[in-house]
């Protein structure tokens, strides 16, 4: 058998498998340095990468000859970099999901795709790109579900009775987060984690959770593919999972951005939406263990606020001169627990804002939510820890006061009026769902808020500059006592 390096295709079946070739990652590593910061899923920006480890190494589909249709490398890349990552990251750094087209030549309509060309290794000279881009790749991912079993490290699961139709074509969507998302045929969406995290991840389990309890206002799991750990009784890493595509939807912040635009009011679907998310939790309180938060638990959400708020302090400079009045809502917190306050706390979405839900955009129709990974900046721990619901209805509050502010008319009179009354109405709808009043608990609202603000701040600086006076402007309110 000749040796792959010299006919100039990558290693195939019944070849070494590429995870056994040193300098497999070696060739990739200048790539990979120059292509991630440049990826919006990329958690380390503005810190220099020092170098990368390969966690493993699998081909779903063996490396193509020249001039035959591209083959598909899945790795597992930790990222080392030069400075200090932030509280709560993994040691060492992060890890990432890389599938990876790999072929002889890259067809015109995947040069956005391109990572480029290693100068050595096993795969010299091949075109490198970004299989997630690629139909005909994003088509074999979908194979692999459907028809589930392992391959090297990753285990593909689909749930028993579900129905995956075969040869689906395959497009990414274009928005980018902490994942990509593959819409087959306008029938299934798969969501791909870009950033992993060792354990099982929010977004697989609480759906699967809900499905179980009969709450139809998540999309059930289809499928889900993940890693093996190599220690004996940890817990896989979720890689992917595969939902029903619910077609014909907008997403809750299109649906209030129109509304802004035209004028409209918008405190029905906020309050159907405010029902919806009521069902959500009453489901999620009922299936899973939920516990009480007394003075040590709110000591240390209070805490947590305060070290959050000093560090985005010092990397925005703009909000120093409002850290004492936004200190004081997590010092009220902090209070209500030393007078034997006391709150519940269950497992939440963790990251509710109007982009996380659908509902048709012609008619009424019925408000689902989606994504429920969390803040991905988060540790996996945190995210999966219960926490108090009042956590999501302040997050889609600062949502809608987002859309008011970032719409057509900027924050005028009207649209703060209208931000307002459409707050009032989701808490009125979640009432009505079977929640607790969100205003009996205004320690609890006001420092959720804060706490959200503060985290729009940063992530707002670092991405998107231009963005910045929208949270500022919830900040000089809540630093007043607003």
């Amino acid at each position: 058998m000749p040796d792959p390096a010299s006919t100039g295709a990558p290693p195939r079946s019944g070849g070494p498998p590429l995870a056994a070739t040193p300098d497999l990652l070696s060739s990739l590593a200048p790539l990979l340095a120059d292509w991630l910061p440049g990826r919006r899923w990329f958690a380390g920006h503005g810190r220099l990468i020092t170098g990368f480890t390969l966690l493993s190494a699998t081909e779903l589909l063996p490396g193509a000859a020249a001039g035959g249709p591209p083959g598909l490398l899945h790795l597992l890349v930790r990222v080392e970099q030069a400075t200090a990552p932030a509280a709560g990251a993994p040691p060492g750094g992060d890890c990432y999901q890389l599938l990876l087209g790999v072929g002889r030549e890259l067809p015109p309509r995947l040069a956005p795709a391109l990572i480029g060309r290693p100068a050595g290794g096993p795969l010299r000279g091949h075109a490198v790109h970004d299989a997630l881009l690629d139909g005909r790749l994003c088509g074999l991912l979908l194979e692999r579900l459907r028809l589930p079993g392992r391959i090297g490290v990753l285990d593909f699961h689909r749930e028993a009775g579900a129905e995956i139709p075969p040869r689906l074509p395959g497009r990414p969507l274009a928005a980018e987060q902490s994942h990509t998302s593959l819409v087959y045929g306008e029938t299934l969406i798969l969501k791909v984690f870009r950033q992993v995290t060792p354990g099982l991840n929010p977004d697989l389990e609480l759906p699967r959770v809900l499905a179980g309890a009969g709450c139809p206002r998540v999309p059930a799991p289809v499928a889900w593919f993940e890693a093996r750990p190599p220690e004996r009784g940890a817990e896989p890493t979720t890689l992917g999972v595969l939902q029903p595509y619910l077609p014909g939807c907008a997403d809750g912040w299109q649906l209030a951005l129109a509304a802004l635009a035209g004028r409209a009011d918008f405190t029905a679907p906020a309050r159907a939406l405010g029902r919806a998310t009521a069902e959500v939790h009453t489901a999620l309180a009922r299936a899973l263990p939920t516990a009480a938060l007394r003075r040590p638990q709110l000591e240390s959400i209070a805490a947590g606020m305060r070290a959050r708020l000093e560090s985005t302090a010092r990397a925005v400079p703009g909000l120093r001169p409002y850290r004492a009045g936004l200190r004081a809502a997590f010092d009220a917190l902090a209070t209500a627990g030393r007078g034997g306050g006391s709150w519940a706390a269950q497992r939440i979405h963790g990251d509710l804002h109007l982009g996380q839900t659908l509902r048709p955009a012609r008619g009424p129709g019925r408000w689902s939510l989606i994504d429920f990974e969390g803040e991905p900046a988060r540790p996996l721990a945190e995210r999966r820890r219960p926490q108090p619901a009042v956590r999501d209805v302040a997050a889609m509050l600062r949502s809608f006061d987002y859309a008011a502010r970032s719409g057509p008319s900027g924050g005028d009179a009207w649209s703060l009026e209208w931000a307002r009354r459409t707050r009032e109405a989701y808490c009125r709808g979640y009432v009505e769902g079977g929640g607790p009043d969100p205003c009996a608990a205004p320690e609890l609202m006001r420092a959720y808020e804060t706490d959200k603000a503060v985290y729009e701040v940063l992530y707002e600086a670092r991405h998107r500059p231009d963005w910045l006076p929208v949270p500022m402007a919830a900040v000089r309110r809540l630093a007043d006592g607003g």
